[in-house]
């Protein structure tokens, strides 16, 4: 009896609820697979650059003979411009390392002689290249004068010896200066600026 009474009022309470209808409906695609009709939130990886693998920025190939790291330097060149005066070293295809050091005097040594070179002006400035050499490349002046420049007075190469090709630069005072490698063609820049004091 009570499970009959049970049963009633169950029905009854059945009956008077409202009808509840489904708000969405879960349709699985067409093959069927659980991920499809899984539920809870759908987390997705961000997309991912992978990183570039070793070995890609790779020189092109060439059909001729290859040379070992020296080179070659085939000029030289000073220059002035309204803000600053120009020394530039060029190369047959790349700049090597460098050092571009300042010196109280514009004195230099000769290579390997042990001789020294006193330069225009009365600051000096050392621009070394190593692996290098123009022993067999270099067309142009390797003493270069230019009285009139504000800064650079004179460049002269000072040892073109043992893989090092080394430069000095006169100036007519302590200057600050910049240097930097430009391509095509393969170029050593350093700039001394003028200033007006």
């Amino acid at each position: 009896m009570r499970i009959a009474l049970g049963l009633a009022v169950l029905a009854a309470l059945a009956a008077c609820a409202p009808a509840i209808t489904p708000s969405a409906a879960v349709s699985p695609d067409a093959g069927g697979s659980a991920a499809a009709i899984a539920s809870g939130p759908r987390v997705e990886q961000p997309p991912v650059t992978p990183p570039t693998p070793p070995g890609t920025n790779l020189p092109d190939f060439a059909c001729t003979d290859l040379k070992t790291g020296v080179a070659n330097t085939i000029a030289a060149r000073a220059g002035e411009v309204q803000a600053y005066d120009r020394f530039v070293l060029q190369f047959e295809s790349i700049v090597p390392t460098y050092s571009v050091k300042r010196q109280a005097k514009p004195v230099f040594p000769l290579g390997a002689s042990g001789q020294n070179v006193t330069l225009a002006g009365s600051a000096g400035v050392l621009v070394t290249v190593h692996s290098a050499t123009g022993a067999t490349t270099f067309q142009g002046d390797t003493d270069i004068v230019h009285p009139e420049f504000q800064v650079l007075k004179e460049a002269r190469q000072t040892q073109d010896f043992e893989g090092s090709v080394s430069w000095g630069l006169g100036l007519s005072k302590p200057a600050c200066m910049r240097a930097f490698v430009l391509n095509d063609p393969a170029r050593l820049v350093v700039d001394f600026q003028i200033t007006t004091s």
